[in-house]
């Protein structure tokens, strides 16, 4: 028996079938175009899956189910996506939508919930029973596991860790408050503090690296001027640390989870982003010495989907 999953994404719409164990036999993916109708993107959707079936020489009769990971707050119980800030998709009854175009069981998720499920599944939390999954990208998300379950909490928006505050009338957030998390953890604020680096200081190595062009820095960016010596780019690194680190003490210190994983385009970085967050924690978190597991994500893109494909394995 096969599962399908489906990651959708401002950028990619990607599906995939996944066995029972949580590893993925094949997957595929199409432009999400943004901006488009929702009736465009639901009938890709099925297209993805249609298609995997084909391929792999299966029918609708070998599939189990079909779950959903998207962003934004949904009502699951109704199968309702309520609001996404990045899609078209507000109050659109997505399950009824999807069951009208291929005849599974349909389940939907936040994005991050099922990144946080895929890690917990076969990834680097397995056999965990509370989890955090923290994705630093554009944005800085997060999926709750509690007692094997994910953490929703009353009205269907809980896990949204990037939008605590952690400087008082900080930076300005997308999300249309200052100081919060997501507005000095994510890349993007990495690449804004990369920018006003190089302009301040233009003998600068990372000013160098783009040849005067500070539009050209981003998270990599910095990062490699840093691992250069550039003494710029090694303060920047080590207060992003600083500011990543304060989340995660205020994650740990609340729930006290068995794993913490770390995913996102920064966590390439390994180790290197790893060791000096640890040795932070380790100073910061309450009673003085950090139990829980700090690792990085292990399925990289692919959480998400297998994360998706297991909301309907009871």
């Amino acid at each position: 028996m096969y599962y399908l999953g489906i990651d959708l994404g401002g950028t990619n719409i990607t599906a995939g079938l996944v066995k029972k164990d949580g590893k993925i036999l094949a997957k595929r993916s199409t432009p999400t175009m943004n901006g488009r109708q929702a009736e465009d993107i639901l009938d890709d959707m099925a297209d993805l899956c249609n298609k995997l079936i084909e391929e792999n020489d299966l029918t609708l009769k070998d599939v189990k189910s079909l779950g959903i990971g998207m962003p934004g707050l949904l009502d699951k119980k109704k199968g309702i996506l309520v609001y996404a800030n990045n899609l078209n998709f507000d109050g659109i009854n997505v399950v009824k939508e999807m069951k009208k175009r291929i005849d599974l069981p349909v389940y939907i998720e936040n994005d991050a919930n099922c990144a946080a499920i895929g890690e917990n599944t076969c990834g680097a939390a397995f056999g965990s029973k509370n989890v955090i999954y923290v994705t630093l990208g554009t944005g800085v998300g997060a999926g709750i596991i509690l007692d094997g379950k994910v953490f929703d909490g009353a009205f269907g928006g809980g896990g949204e860790a990037g939008h605590m505050v952690i400087v008082a009338d900080g930076e300005m957030c997308t999300c249309g408050r200052k100081g919060c998390w997501e507005a000095y953890a994510s890349a993007n604020a990495l690449r804004r503090e990369g920018r006003i680096g190089a302009a301040k200081y233009p003998t600068s190595k990372i000013y160098q690296m783009v040849d005067g062009d500070i539009r050209l820095i981003d998270a990599k960016t910095v990062f490699d001027a840093a691992d250069e010596g550039d003494e710029v780019a090694k303060e920047i690194v080590h207060r992003y640390q600083i500011y990543v680190a304060i989340g995660l003490v205020n994650l740990v210190n609340i729930f006290q989870p068995e794993a913490v994983v770390i995913g996102g385009g920064i966590c390439a970085r390994g180790s290197k982003l790893t060791d000096p967050i640890i040795d932070i924690l380790n100073t910061r978190v309450y009673g003085g010495k950090l139990k829980t597991k700090i690792a990085i994500a292990t399925l990289g893109n692919d959480a998400g989907i297998v994360g998706a494909a297991m909301l309907g394995k009871k």
